[in-house]
C-alpha cells in the first residue's frame, strides 16, 4: 500500500500540472494571440487564420482538428500519454470557449508576441512537466522529440514555424514576423520551465588541502560534498576534486571563504539548471514522505 501511494500522488500532481498548464495556454490565446492576430503556430495558429478568413469559432475549430491528431499521438506515443493528451485536448478549447469574452486583451502585436509567448511557454512547459500535451501540433512536437532527440522547445519551434510561415498568405509580413518572434519566445520559455533553471550552483574545487576545504563546506554552509581523486595534468601530483551544490547566496559566501582561507585552490562555479534530490527539489515529495 505504501508503494502505491507515491505513484497515486504523482499521477494527481501530473494531471494537476496539465490542467494548470492547459489553462494558461488557452488564456494566452484569448488575451494575447487572437486579439493581436498572431498565428503563432500550432492548431491555435490555424484557428486564428480560419477565424480571420471565415469567422469560425476558435474553440470548435481546435476541438475538431485535434481529434485526428490525438488519435495519431495515441498510436505512436502510447496510452499513458494519450490519456493525458485527451485531457489537454479537451481542456484548452473548453477554456478558450469559457474565456472568449475576457475583457483583458492585448491588440499590440509586439506586446502580444512577447507576453503571449511567455504565458504560452509557461503553459506548455507546465503541461510537458506533467508528461502530457495540449493536443494539436504540441502532440506532433512531442512525436518529433521522440524520434529526433531534440528538446521540447526546439521541436515545438520546428513544427510551429511551418504553420507561421504559411500564415503570411492571410496576414501581412509584419504580423508573420511577430508570430515568429512569439514562437521563439515560447520555445525558450518551454525549455526554461522544463529545466526549472534555478539559482543553484555546482562548485568544483581542486585542492591539495581537502580536509581544510571540506571543513569549510560542512561547518560554514552546512552542505554535503563528493570527493574525486585526481592527478594534476601539469604537476602530475595527486589532488582531490570536491563537488558541492549550493544555493547562490551560499556560493558567494563560500567564494569569499576560499579566497581568504585557501586561495591556492582551483575553483569553478557552474550554473546548475536543475537539481534533483533531497534538499533541492520538490521531487522528494514523490518519495517516502508521501
Amino acid at each position: 500500500m505504501k508503494e502505491k501511494q507515491p505513484r497515486v500522488n504523482r499521477v494527481i500532481i501530473e494531471y494537476t500540472l496539465i490542467i494548470v498548464g492547459a489553462t494558461l495556454v488557452a488564456l494566452s490565446y484569448n488575451m494575447f494571440l487572437l486579439p493581436s492576430k498572431l498565428a503563432a503556430g500550432g492548431i491555435s495558429g490555424i484557428s486564428t487564420i480560419l477565424f480571420e478568413l471565415y469567422g469560425l469559432s476558435p474553440a470548435y475549430t481546435q476541438f475538431l482538428i485535434n481529434i485526428p491528431v490525438f488519435i495519431i499521438g495515441l498510436l505512436i506515443l502510447g496510452k499513458d500519454f494519450g490519456g493525458k493528451t485527451l485531457l489537454g485536448t479537451f481542456w484548452v478549447p473548453f477554456i478558450i470557449w469559457l474565456s472568449a469574452d475576457i475583457p483583458y486583451t492585448i491588440t499590440n502585436p509586439l506586446l502580444g508576441a512577447i507576453y503571449g509567448g511567455i504565458v504560452l511557454g509557461i503553459g506548455l512547459g507546465t503541461v510537458y512537466k506533467g508528461n502530457g500535451s495540449t493536443g494539436g501540433t504540441a502532440a506532433i512536437a512531442q512525436i518529433v522529440k521522440k524520434f529526433t532527440g531534440l528538446s521540447s522547445g526546439y521541436s515545438q519551434l520546428i513544427v510551429d514555424g511551418a504553420v507561421v510561415i504559411s500564415s503570411i498568405i492571410v496576414f501581412n509580413l509584419e504580423l508573420t514576423l511577430f508570430a515568429l518572434m512569439c514562437i521563439y519566445v515560447t520555445s525558450k520559455v518551454i525549455d526554461r520551465v522544463q529545466l526549472r533553471t534555478s539559482s543553484t550552483k555546482l562548485i568544483l574545487i581542486i585542492t591539495e588541502k581537502e580536509e581544510k576545504v571540506q571543513s569549510l563546506i560542512k561547518n560554514e554552509i552546512d552542505r554535503g560534498l563528493t570527493k574525486i581523486r585526481t592527478v594534476g595534468g601539469y604537476s602530475n601530483q595527486n589532488k582531490t576534486m570536491l563537488l558541492c551544490v549550493t544555493e547562490k547566496s551560499e556560493a558567494v559566501y563560500l567564494k569569499k571563504l576560499l579566497q581568504k582561507e585557501e586561495p591556492t585552490s582551483f575553483v569553478i562555479f557552474i550554473n546548475a539548471s536543475e537539481i534533483l534530490g533531497r534538499g533541492f527539489s520538490l521531487d522528494k515529495y514523490y518519495g517516502q514522505k508521501l
